[in-house]
């Protein structure tokens, strides 16, 4: 079986963001934030996953599209986690850094997915 890196990567951000929640929980940080991020960040994966077994071009495009806004989301409220200091500078440093990397491979692929699509 081909290894699918997009798929390992958001699954385990997904991993990394609910581990993120459960510490946000013991620091009394807002709930809706909370909420939100383990939302948008666990998203990312399951429309990746949805993706993976998408039944054309269109869907497959769709799910991802879905996944990279999801990305841009969870980057939010990474951000607004560590302006208002719920999170150290260096653990929003690793998860941006993860999230980043995430965006960038999303946005490769359904650039070459809409490319292949106009053809």
């Amino acid at each position: 079986m081909r290894k699918n890196v997009i798929r390992e990567k958001s699954l385990a951000f997904a991993v990394r963001i609910i581990n993120l929640t459960r510490y946000l929980k013991g620091r009394n940080v807002e709930q809706v934030i909370i909420t939100q991020l383990l939302k948008s960040g666990t998203s990312i994966a399951a429309n990746v996953a949805e993706a993976c077994s998408a039944i054309s071009k269109a869907e497959f495009s769709s799910k991802l599209s879905i996944s990279y806004k999801e990305a841009n989301e969870t980057m939010c409220w990474l951000k607004i986690l560590v302006e208002t200091h719920s999170i150290t500078q260096k653990q929003f440093d690793s998860m941006a850094s993860d999230c980043t990397e995430i965006q960038k491979i999303l946005y490769s692929i359904l650039k070459k997915t809409r490319m292949d699509q106009g053809k």
